[in-house]
């Protein structure tokens, strides 16, 4: 003999199915987005949502363009630089050996005794 359960075989959120339960659905149209690598992606928008003129690829994560013929180029990656490299950007070796000058004599000053 079973046990009254009345949940028994159900599930979370298990109800009744159908627009009348849910709503009416919104109108859509769907555009095609295409990257340089020639991947296509088909999203569905809703008719009266403002449209992006770009998307990334859920593929590759380049930006995606509605042109098929001439997708959006892909973005320049810029290496990594140090805190040296950006240094060297602003100074000649000369500037360098000047401060590297200076530093050295300040150093020297503390360490020598004053008599």
């Amino acid at each position: 003999m079973a046990a009254g359960n009345p949940i028994r075989g159900s599930r979370i959120g298990a109800g009744p199915m159908g627009e009348s339960h849910r709503g009416e659905a919104v109108q859509r149209h769907r555009l095609d987005f295409y990257c340089a690598n020639g991947h296509a992606t088909r999203l569905s928008f809703a008719v009266d949502a403002d449209l992006p003129e770009t998307w990334d690829c859920p593929r590759c994560g380049l930006p995606a363009g509605l042109d098929s013929q001439s997708p959006p180029e892909t973005p320049r990656n810029e290496p990594y630089k140090s805190h040296l490299a950006y240094v060297k950007e602003r100074r000649s070796d000369e500037d360098g050996e000047a401060l590297l000058a200076e530093a050295l004599a300040r150093i020297n000053d503390k360490r020598t005794p004053k008599a």
